[in-house]
């Protein structure tokens, strides 16, 4: 299965593993590495020492390449980017800020940059800043989602159009089927969070995976706008927010009732009723927990056989 993704990452099948906070541990990202997709570390919920540990133990557990995720808003992103030209990381994606802020850094130390979107727009100037290829999100997502509510059927062949560099899918996409489509829609590659949130090596607590194969259809629902669009598993804590809307609230409000650490509750700790559960859509086709080398071998597999009855 050789393209322009496969290539550029030295990698066997095109499959990513999204970099999700408290899910994406160098466990998850070593698994899907040797199952021979792209693994990535979440550096999203990982203090500086933290990350680097994560790092460290990745490389003793793989051979094969493998990437590190970061939200650029993060305060010590600075100390991050640093951790990752010094521990020789080669693969980095970028999320969550201006592409222009670090890759010509992390260009200049030899590494590999993708950035993600969720439009056309800066899809562009995703490609204008030089990164090596982008990864457009569709709204069926789970986590942090772009304002646009553009989705994957419509995003991907849009951005295809716009762009030279190559193009990975994201958001809503878990099966060999999706990723036919993907593909057939113009990407190069997918990549997938929630299914491998599903997974044995994932980080996230067993209440936490349990409850994403519980997940059906209607039971995610993106809310906070006003402060970072995000889909979450209807609970305790969603019900409380949308209680908290009925009272028009302000920002500070709003800020106030997410509190801090709400994200590491729920899917680390696993508290399901107080905890944010971040989730895509996709959940409803995720029937079962599942080490990672048969969750791939699964994908391919499925892949392969739908692409042949069409030929």
């Amino acid at each position: 299965m050789t393209n322009h993704i496969t290539e550029l990452f030295n990698i066997k099948f095109p499959i990513i593993q999204g970099g999700m906070i408290w899910n994406s541990g160098w466990k998850l990202a070593s698994a899907v590495s040797n199952a021979g997709g792209l693994g990535l570390i979440g550096a999203g919920s990982m203090y500086p020492n933290v990350l680097k540990e994560h790092i460290q133990k990745c490389k003793n557990a793989t051979n094969k390449p493998f990437g590190v995720n970061i939200p650029m808003l993060y305060p010590n992103v600075k100390e991050i980017m640093q951790i990752i030209v010094d521990e020789g990381v080669k693969i980095v994606f970028t999320s969550a800020g201006n592409p222009k802020t670090w890759t010509p850094f992390l260009k200049k130390n030899g590494i590999i940059v993708v950035h993600v979107v969720s439009s056309v727009k800066f899809a562009i100037k995703s490609e204008l800043a030089g990164v090596d290829a982008v990864v457009a999100e569709g709204f069926e997502a789970g986590g942090h989602n772009g304002r646009e509510e553009t989705t994957t059927f419509t995003l991907i062949p849009m951005v295809k159009e716009k762009l030279q560099i190559p193009l990975i899918a994201a958001g809503g996409i878990a099966t060999g089927r999706g990723m036919l489509a993907a593909i057939i829609l113009g990407a190069d590659a997918v990549q997938m969070g929630s299914r491998f949130v599903a997974s044995n090596e994932a980080s996230s607590h067993i209440n936490f995976k349990k409850k994403v194969v519980e997940t059906q259809d209607g039971d995610t629902h993106v809310t906070l706008k006003e402060l970072a669009p995000v889909r979450l598993i209807k609970n305790k804590f969603y019900t409380e927010l949308q209680d908290l809307y009925q009272q028009n609230p302000t920002i500070e409000e709003l800020k106030e009732k997410l509190g801090r650490a709400r994200a590491k509750k729920g899917m680390f700790e696993g508290d399901l009723e107080n905890g944010e559960l971040e989730i895509g859509q996709v959940a409803g086709l995720i029937y079962e927990i599942k080490p990672v080398s048969e969750i791939i071998k699964e994908i391919i597999t499925e892949f392969k056989e739908i692409k042949a009855s069409f030929c």
